[in-house]
């Protein structure tokens, strides 16, 4: 069962000119002299124009598939190669979807990689095994899509599941992607945790970050951080190491908590946080902008409790709804399975055709 709002609004599109143009714009700034005094400039140039231009060898390379698979439909002789050529259609559908959801990304950190942090709410023991399903589901997300993961953090929880985790996602549009999973994930189940095995409701809330390649103009302030240090746990709160090469940063401007322990030494793992934290600050100063700008439409934000963007219901009926886009899926362990391309770009067409 799957079924959503009918489509409003213009409907984002991939367009080869708007395309063609940008990459000889930006061919015209890479030629012009003292190109590579800006560093910064030439490099964020440099790296735009290396991922359109992957963008239109793909399209032209599709195009040329799509040409191909015409001729032969026409050449077709039997149903196995029909049978054949529609697999094949099947498959460019879906690459040329891929490639309609370039469209779909116009913010500053949408190409580059991201950072996620998942963190138990309300629910107790069910909230804390949540989170670890949660965890599951993207990673499994991201390894169906070729992204590479790296699990920074996992703080066990005290019974089962995790209190918290952190991971990084790397991959072309991670953020633009990853982007619409932000927020309050909620999940209804008969509890495994609950020996009258009772129906519970549990919270798990879900950061995205974009994943910073540098300081990228956020500065901190030494002075605004208290960094502690301590001893990794592993499953049942056993000490992983005998050291103590865990590191805990807190912002005490902004409240937020980095914590990393996957590296060998304390000084990795500081520097990995201070990266995660810079990335995070970045996520703030979005956040901030699109709450201005939903403040000058009339729109209301929210991200208090009630304010979950998606529902995980496993009993007494089976559905995945998001909230946002009203978009519903009866495959509930399809999308714990990882499957939430359409959940995600549901998300970012309804935010492209709303202006925001």
């Amino acid at each position: 069962m799957r079924s959503g709002p009918s489509s409003t609004g213009s409907v984002i599109t991939f367009d080869p000119d708007s395309l063609n143009d940008r990459i000889a714009e930006l061919e015209e700034s890479m030629g012009e002299p003292g190109f590579w005094d800006d560093q910064k400039r030439a490099a964020a140039i440099s790296s735009e124009h290396a991922r359109l231009a992957r963008r239109r060898d793909s399209y032209d390379a599709l195009s040329g598939e799509a040409r191909d698979l015409a001729e032969l439909m026409e050449l077709a002789s039997d149903d196995g190669e029909l049978d054949e050529v529609a697999q094949n259609v099947s498959t460019l559908r879906h690459e040329l979807d891929r490639l309609q959801e370039e469209a779909l990304f116009g913010g500053e950190y949408d190409a580059g990689d991201a950072v996620v942090s998942i963190h138990a709410g309300e629910g107790g023991t069910d909230a804390q095994d949540w989170a670890e399903m949660l965890l599951r589901m993207y990673l499994r997300w991201a390894e169906a899509r070729g992204y590479k993961t790296e699990v920074l953090e996992a703080s066990p929880g005290e019974e089962a599941g995790l209190k918290s985790a952190t991971f990084t996602v790397s991959g072309d549009n991670a953020y633009g992607l990853l982007r619409a999973e932000r927020g309050v994930h909620r999940l209804v189940r008969l509890s495994p945790f609950d020996q009258a095995h009772r129906r519970h409701t549990s919270f798990a809330q879900v950061i995205v970050s974009p994943l910073l390649t540098d300081e990228g103009g956020i500065d901190i302030d030494e002075s605004d951080l208290r960094i502690d240090t301590y001893r990794a746990r592993g499953a049942g709160g056993q000490p992983v190491k005998k050291t103590d090469p865990a590191v805990r940063i807190t912002h005490l401007p902004t409240g937020i908590v980095v914590s990393v322990q996957n590296e060998r030494s304390q000084l990795s793992n500081k520097n990995t946080a201070l990266k995660i934290l810079r990335s995070r600050l970045a996520e703030l100063e979005q956040e901030q902008r699109e709450e201005e700008l939903a403040r000058e439409r009339g729109d209301v934000m929210t991200t208090g409790f009630g304010s979950q963007i998606r529902s995980y219901v496993l009993h007494p009926y089976q559905l995945v709804k998001d909230h946002r886009t009203d978009l519903e899926e009866g495959n509930t362990q399809g999308v714990l399975d990882g499957k939430l391309d359409e959940f995600i770009r549901a998300y970012l067409l309804r935010q492209a055709t709303n202006g925001g």
